[in-house]
């Protein structure tokens, strides 16, 4: 029976790049006639997405199967966690909600996961030819390394060679580096097929010693230096750049940013326009006099409704919405808007608490998670948005909570809601929304009738590959892929 080489992508640390990486192998391989999907056992992020089959998964792995040509599947992330509080999250296997465990209590059961992990790794490797694998945060946590699933632990299971990444972007990349291999165990350290400098800027021959003297502490080559790129491909959490703001321009958006955000992608559309800033806002005093405001998903909606309460966020949009500024909640922003939030079976944090009252809904959660895909075409919308009727959307639903919601947007003079993830993903979407707030504006919008939204993710894939490609040493790379390394679960 056929089984794919794997190859993986461990980090120094978080955000060092390994999620855009994993993606760019994915293309590469693509691009070289293989058959690749990606793979992570186990992944933290509160960025999902729903599958054809109503299953949930991590978007970083969504964003990395796109790029491989394949269709989304849980088998690519059979473990995610989703945080609800500093020291708990929710925890989702095989793409249903298994439960909420505490830190402490998940760090004891997570080994008794292993056989969904092997389950969905051998039934990938069935159908490949190459999978590329990711891993979580740092393989030299060594406070949790006995219990490990996703980094060292996931390589020695499927015998994975392993690429480490780090980031010079950050600062103190070689101490990174060195620092990551010297935590490590022989037989650790022998997975550690070559190392890759991420994020760099500048000219790379002023690299070249470090790097040498990099290899004589280690003794691990370098597969190349991968500059800093600036790629329109959704990032996978909080940590993105994408929440730092710019300048302000012609139209204000405004995103409200919850502590407990989540699928912060859903207004990425919005990025791409020259004359658009983005902004996302957790003071009163930086929300200004935006053209939309967007209240954004949450894992929590109970407890970020309380946080922008006592911050006096919620306050300033409520003088924003009487004063007939627009507004949009996505989710459990949608939640938020409505009249009142219920938690009779402590789904989040229990009780009853009053929303915003700007749309005319009330919200009970339960024990059942909706998880759904969404396709269709808007129609019954009045006011400012009445734009999007007759234009078709898609998406997909995943909330705890249910709603007194029977359209796919909820509107209430200027408030608008719905329960849609990438609500404004679909062609000619983002447009209505800006040539709506131009003409409030009483400014020319002039929309790009040619822009496709599907050409253009598969021409940043495309740019992505090219780019690191002309990085690493790829011959290096195709070699470690065959080579491998020997698995003793394997065997």
């Amino acid at each position: 029976m056929k089984k794919a080489k794997p190859i993986m992508i461990q980090g120094t640390m978080s955000n060092a790049g390994k999620s855009l990486l994993c993606a760019a192998l994915c293309r590469i391989f693509s691009q070289d006639g293989y058959r690749v999907a990606p793979f992570k056992s186990q992944n933290m992020a509160l960025n999902s997405f729903i599958t054809e089959e109503g299953l949930e998964m991590g978007r970083a792995q969504v964003v990395q199967a796109e790029a491989a040509g394949q269709k989304p599947s849980v088998l690519m992330n059979p473990i995610l966690l989703k945080p609800t509080t500093d020291i708990g999250s929710q925890v989702i296997v095989n793409g249903k909600v298994r439960g909420n465990m505490r830190a402490a209590e998940y760090f004891q059961y997570k080994k008794k996961l292993i056989p969904d992990i092997l389950h969905a790794y051998r039934t990938l490797a069935e159908q490949n030819d190459i999978l590329v694998l990711e891993g979580a945060g740092s393989p030299a946590e060594i406070n949790l390394k006995s219990e490990d699933i996703v980094n060292m632990g996931m390589a020695k299971m499927i015998g994975a060679p392993v690429l480490l990444a780090g980031d010079i972007d950050c600062g103190g990349v070689f101490a990174q580096l060195y620092g990551t291999v010297g935590l490590l165990d022989p037989e650790e350290r022998s997975f550690i097929k070559a190392t890759i400098i991420n994020k760099f800027r500048g000219d790379v021959s002023i690299l070249t010693p470090g790097l040498d003297m990099l290899y004589e502490r280690i003794r691990i080559p370098c597969a190349g230096v991968v500059p800093y790129m600036q790629i329109d491909i959704d990032d996978e959490d909080s940590l993105s750049k994408r929440l730092v703001n710019g300048e302000r321009r012609e139209i204000d958006i405004a995103v409200i940013l919850l502590p407990r955000l989540s699928n912060f992608t859903d207004f990425s559309p919005f990025s791409r326009f020259p004359f658009v800033s983005l902004r996302y806002v957790k003071h009163p005093a930086d929300l200004g006099s935006p053209d939309l405001i967007c209240l954004p998903g949450t894992k929590s909606t109970i407890a970020d409704l309380l946080w922008m309460r006592q911050n006096g966020l919620e306050a300033e949009v409520l003088k924003a919405a009487s004063r007939g500024t627009p507004l949009f909640g996505i989710c459990g922003g949608l939640q938020m808007l409505g009249k009142t939030v219920s938690d009779p079976c402590h789904a989040e944090a229990g009780g009853t608490v009053a929303g915003l009252g700007l749309l005319p809904l009330d919200t009970v959660f339960t024990e059942e998670k909706t998880r759904a895909q969404k396709t269709g075409v808007f129609s019954g919308i009045g006011g400012i948005f009445s734009g999007l009727n007759g234009l078709s959307y898609r998406g997909y639903e995943i909330h705890m909570g249910q709603s007194s919601i029977a359209d796919t947007v909820i509107r209430n003079g200027n408030v608008y809601g719905s329960y849609l993830h990438g609500i404004f993903d679909a062609n000619g979407v983002a447009e209505a929304i800006l040539a709506a707030l131009c003409q409030r504006r009483k400014i020319p919008f002039h929309p790009d009738a040619s822009f496709d939204t599907s050409a253009y993710r598969m021409a940043q894939y495309d740019k992505l590959a090219d780019t690191v490609r002309s990085a690493l040493d790829m011959d290096m790379i195709y070699r470690i892929l065959e080579e491998g390394v020997s698995s003793p679960m394997e065997k």
